[in-house]
């Protein structure tokens, strides 16, 4: 199973979505040591709605091509409760037997060790007879050609149907440390009454919680969701105010932006299910007294398990406008190594973060910064870390990892607290012993891509040196910080920006590269 840190929340928008996995194209691997996985997120769906759409994840222990990939759900044990039909028409997609659905990709398909998502979505729909209460249990499973067979069974309840809508978008303005307030608003839309309401915020990191309250958590210094007990009535609208501080480190001038999303309890509970399950946390309970919503109408009892009908109008938004300035300095970080001919020493290279404030590109998921790595006269590069590619003397960049190039382009990840570092392994072989044999670390390398950083406080320590066999204590480079943590992805996904939907049919996270994930909220 994938495992990730959480420091990054991101928002999904659609009924769909995919867990995008950086842009490598995976080797084809020895099918015996290859392993497969797939996970399916639990639901709940609301009587007589039109249902939720839906799709596994599926990933492989190491990346890796497969034919006659196919994806089969085994819905027997919700007969009479729910059906899963594909979104929609499709060839590829047949029904065997009776509460079965079994789904083929005629085409070669890319797995990841990270996962993705979005392939044969389906619609999970109660059936005419389905009523609040009524639960059971999906298999989904997985198989390609040569692969053992796995599979994963997910929990579908069907409860009242609610209509939870946020209230509107909200605009700040402060400088960093400045505290200032935000409203937080739902309205009960529809007709039923709603049991309590949980809500999940996706800030970035400059948005930080100025007050913890026992109903809400943190991780950090992020807000990352709150749960309220009382009976929200139909056509009544709800608020309270969360207190915020911009971060003393974060970045400005710049944007800063959150999303807030309503849930029902019950679908808040498959929400969770879903961190849990990738390694994820909402965090831990504040102790600054509880947070309460104004009730603006009495209570009614309800009943049962409940979900969201419309989702669509779950969302709001809060943007602040961080004032002021506060940059930052970047500096590479080289190396110094000694061996003999024939022998492969690693180099630990990268960059630190000397502040004042915190890089944080989350939002888009793209690199703080272009780093350029040149390889020393008489060694050859054997192990290249996945996010570095070799340019050649035109300018064209070869595959991700590969080795024997003489100069790299590598993607770091989208964010770096100020005072920290993040290095990564370069394996060498010595062909030739040439003392002070010498190449390069560079930052803040212009590209005509997204992010990167060219508003550096100090310019002269963007290269380092790194020296293989030198002679003296010289050398512009020192040691490194050491190999970055293997943690799934800066989701990693993350490179581009994508979302899998869970529960409430529109939440998700997003990976970015392997060596670190970033989950705000």
């Amino acid at each position: 199973m994938l495992t990730h840190s959480t420091r990054r929340w991101l928002a999904g928008l659609g009924v769909t979505g995919a867990l995008i996995a950086a842009s490598a194209t995976p080797a084809s691997a020895a099918e015996a040591d290859v392993s497969l996985g797939v996970y399916f997120g639990d639901t709940t769906i609301a009587a007589g709605s039109p249902g939720k759409m839906d799709s596994p994840i599926v990933y492989a222990s190491t990346p890796v091509v497969v034919r006659d990939l196919t994806i089969r759900y085994d819905f027997t044990d919700l007969a009479g409760k729910a059906t899963f039909t594909p979104e929609s028409r499709s060839e590829s997609c047949t029904t065997p037997e009776t509460n079965v659905l079994v789904c083929t990709d005629p085409f070669e398909r890319q797995l990841f060790d990270r996962g993705s998502g979005g392939l044969f979505p389906v619609v999970i729909a109660p059936t005419d007879e389905a009523k609040d209460g009524d639960a059971g249990t999906v298999k989904v499973s997985l198989s390609a050609a040569g692969f053992t067979p796995v599979a994963h069974e997910a929990q579908v309840r069907v409860g009242d149907g609610v209509d939870l809508a946020a209230g509107p978008a909200t605009e700040r303005s402060a400088g960093p440390g400045k505290a200032f307030t935000a409203p937080l608003r739902v309205t009960n839309s529809g007709d039923t009454v709603a049991k309590g309401a949980s809500v999940f915020f996706f800030n970035d990191y400059g948005i930080q919680a100025d007050k913890r309250y026992r109903n809400c958590t943190y991780v950090d210094a992020q807000l990352r969701s709150c749960h309220f007990d009382g009976d929200l009535t139909p056509g009544a609208s709800y608020d309270t105010t969360l207190a915020y501080r911009v971060g003393k480190d974060a970045f400005a001038p710049r944007f800063a932006y959150g999303e807030i999303l309503w849930m029902t309890p019950a679908e808040a509970e498959d929400f969770e299910a879903y961190l849990k399950e990738w390694g994820a946390t909402r965090g831990e309970p504040g102790t600054d007294g509880e947070l309460k919503l104004t009730e603006l109408a009495p209570r009614i009892a309800a009943r049962g398990f409940q979900a969201d009908t419309e989702p669509d109008n779950n969302w709001s938004s809060l943007a602040v406008t961080v004032t002021g300035k506060n940059s930052t300095d970047l500096e590479a970080i080289g190396d110094q190594v000694s061996g003999a001919k024939g022998d492969e020493v690693v180099v630990t290279v990268g960059f630190r973060n000397n502040g004042p404030a915190t890089l944080d590109n989350g939002r888009s998921g793209s690199s703080v910064t272009h780093v350029e790595i040149e390889i020393p006269t008489g060694t050859t590069a054997m192990k290249v870390p996945d996010f570095c590619y070799p340019i050649n003397s035109k300018d064209q960049w070869g595959d991700p990892g590969e080795p024997g190039g003489r100069k790299y382009g590598c993607y770091p990840s989208w964010f770096i607290k100020a005072g920290d570092e993040e290095t990564y392994d370069f394996g060498l072989r010595i062909d030739k012993v040439i003392p002070n044999a010498t190449g390069k670390v560079k930052i803040n390398v212009p590209c005509q891509c997204d992010g990167g950083f060219y508003a550096d406080l100090k310019p002269s320590n963007d290269i380092a040196k790194i020296v293989v066999n030198p002679t003296g204590q010289g050398g512009d480079g020192g040691q490194g910080g050491g190999e970055l943590p293997i943690t799934g992805a800066n989701t990693a996904l993350i490179a581009g920006a994508g979302s899998v939907l869970l529960a409430a049919g529109v939440v998700g996270f997003v990976l970015a590269r392997r060596r670190r994930t970033h989950f705000t909220v």
